[in-house]
């Protein structure tokens, strides 16, 4: 039974998956939304939402767990001083995941994962009007 026992394995062992999950957040950062798998695409929801809010932080400390994620110095300005400020006002949900249809070889489920930018983000319509019918 798998009571209480989190997050996927993806039939790797603990090393190639921590490296998996790495490099998905390194390519995550540096292009703004990926392709992958849908298990793996929920799996790094987690991860890249914690270095946008390591980099809404901003201090020495979430700099430094930063990079012992991305191992990258021009990866970690780049989340500090491009993708978490315009996070600011928004507390968690930095990513979405869109499905993307099933991937030709093995019908695996494919997704997008992205970045949520606030610039994207259209707002409501205030309330659609219905034709009058006297007329």
């Amino acid at each position: 039974m798998r009571h209480r026992v989190e997050g996927r394995k993806f039939g790797r062992e603990t090393d190639a998956r921590r490296l998996m999950i790495c490099n998905l957040v390194k390519s995550m950062i540096d292009h703004g939304q990926i392709s992958t798998t849908l298990a793996k695409a929920k799996e790094l929801r987690g991860f890249v939402d914690r270095m946008v809010t390591y980099g809404k932080a901003n201090t020495v400390h979430a700099r430094r767990l930063a990079y012992s994620v991305l191992g990258d110095r021009t990866l970690v300005k780049k989340l500090f001083t491009e993708i978490a400020p315009a996070f600011v006002g928004r507390n968690g949900g930095y990513t979405r995941v869109i499905k993307s249809g099933f991937r030709k070889g093995d019908s695996a489920p494919m997704a997008i994962i992205q970045f949520v930018e606030e610039s994207t983000i259209k707002p409501k319509k205030d309330t659609i009007k219905a034709k009058d019918l006297n007329k």
